[in-house]
């Protein structure tokens, strides 16, 4: 079986590093950085999401990649996307296996640009939460995920434009916005190696 996953996620690093990433430009908005973080659990393939505590000044509750904005010290966007993991989760950079990007996403309820970066990382991991930042780690197995039975679409007029926005619906946690949007399209690169 470890065969198999590693096959799955060779297959994966080459499906990321194939395409063209999207990138946003704006000046007017902030970089920010996300690590989409994947393990295996059970003969299966999981995503690692958490959810945010009331105390965060933007975001707050909400379900999210572990991330944030980048600073100067980072040097790249990973960068931003590793040490955010490591300040709200406890991951060290150096277990994480950045197997490629996805493309760039914009938050609509707050001024960032969010590049997010898929990681393969290790299981069980003691993880430390930082309990101003995260109020819960969620682990989803992707075949809830791709059954089709928790994804949600509607539409919605965003600055004059009709859009489908996207939520996806796990035991009673809701992901939505940008977390969503990039869920979206890693699981569709994900499927696709099927």
């Amino acid at each position: 079986m470890h065969f198999v996953f590693a096959l799955k996620h060779k297959s994966l690093k080459q499906a990321l590093s194939r395409r063209r990433k999207r990138h946003i430009v704006d000046g007017s908005r902030l970089q920010s950085a996300v690590l989409v973080p994947i393990f295996q659990k059970q003969e299966q393939y999981h995503v690692l999401l958490t959810q945010r505590t009331d105390k965060v000044k933007e975001h707050k509750g909400e379900i999210s990649f572990p991330g944030g904005a980048c600073e100067k010290a980072d040097g790249t966007l990973v960068n931003t996307a590793l040490r955010e993991s490591a300040e709200e989760i406890g991951l060290a950079a150096e277990t994480v296996e950045v197997l490629g990007e996805l493309d760039d996403a914009v938050s609509r309820t707050s001024n960032y640009i969010i590049s997010p970066f898929v990681g393969l990382i290790p299981w069980p991991y003691r993880f430390k939460m930082n309990g101003d930042e995260t109020a819960e780690i969620i682990e989803v197995p992707l075949p809830v995920l791709l059954d089709g039975g928790s994804l949600h679409k509607e539409k919605e007029i965003i600055d004059g434009e009709e859009m489908t926005s996207y939520s996806y619906h796990y035991q009673g946690k809701i992901i939505w916005g940008a977390t969503a949007r990039i869920l979206r399209q890693f699981l569709d690169i994900f499927s696709s190696l099927q």
